[in-house]
């Protein structure tokens, strides 16, 4: 099974030595607290790592998707940071691995082709994770290669990509799993009190969308989620509540 994930997308003219320009990973072992912060990069991780050392006493964080600054005059301007972090994204760890050597090709984001069934274009071979296609999350990998032995063994093979939950794990937290509602809207869904998508934003954002994944897995609908029992006071009684307000047009406890 090839299972090799993924690795720092390296930004053009930049240099990284996990000191003062940092990738992610040199980001978690810095030594001290940096005064001053440019992010190249502002997706997931580039805003999670923000929100870590913003929280952390670093005194401004720059958060940028280039390097120059233009200002009014044309001119550019040069700022002076303690680190410099470079996060433009992730790709497959697929290079000089032998892929070729076995007949293997590449699609052209770096990606290991496979079926439903995760398997090469050499039947005894499979891949599964950050190398092949879908969201780059270790919980969807994980999942992958449970499912890819159990296939193996002869097991029934199936995952529900829209099921599979994101979390950013900033202050506040954000989560989502499923579909928005312009996805809905452009795909000409008719209305239905199924469950499709959930996204929620505060304190435990990444522990409440699992009771909205497990709900979309099993089909689950608002009337469903709305009469099972939530303890009180807790957080998670705020989605049963959202629930209730989409059922029947009004919370309980609100």
């Amino acid at each position: 099974m090839i299972a090799t994930g993924s690795e720092v997308t390296p930004f053009p003219g930049i240099d990284i030595d996990e000191e003062r320009i940092v990738s992610s990973t040199g980001a978690l072992k810095l030594k001290e607290v940096p005064k001053k912060m440019l992010i190249i990069g502002a997706g997931v991780i580039g805003v999670e790592l923000g929100s870590v050392w913003s929280r952390l006493g670093s005194e401004r964080i720059c958060q940028k998707q280039g390097l120059k600054l233009s200002v009014k005059d044309g001119k550019t301007e040069d700022l002076e940071v303690d680190v410099l972090l470079v996060c433009v994204g992730r790709k497959p760890y697929t290079h000089n691995i032998g892929l070729e050597e076995l007949g293997i090709e590449k699609d052209d984001k770096g990606r290991v082709p496979v079926n439903s069934r995760f398997q090469t274009v050499i039947p005894n071979i499979y891949a599964i994770g950050d190398c092949i296609h879908g969201p780059m999350l270790a919980h969807k990998a994980e999942d992958e290669a449970i499912i890819a032995a159990e296939g193996m063994l002869g097991g029934p093979v199936h995952i529900d990509y829209n099921c599979v939950p994101s979390v950013i794990y900033t202050h506040p937290e954000v989560a989502w799993v499923g579909k928005t509602e312009e996805d809905l809207k452009s795909e000409g869904e008719k209305k239905t009190d199924r469950l499709l998508g959930a996204h929620i934003i505060g304190p435990g954002a990444g522990e409440l969308i699992n009771e909205a994944t497990l709900a979309m897995e099993y089909g689950a609908s608002c009337e469903d989620i709305a009469r099972v029992c939530h303890a009180h006071p807790t957080v998670s009684e705020a989605f049963r509540e959202a629930n209730i307000a989409a059922w029947s047009g009004k919370a309980i406890n609100c």
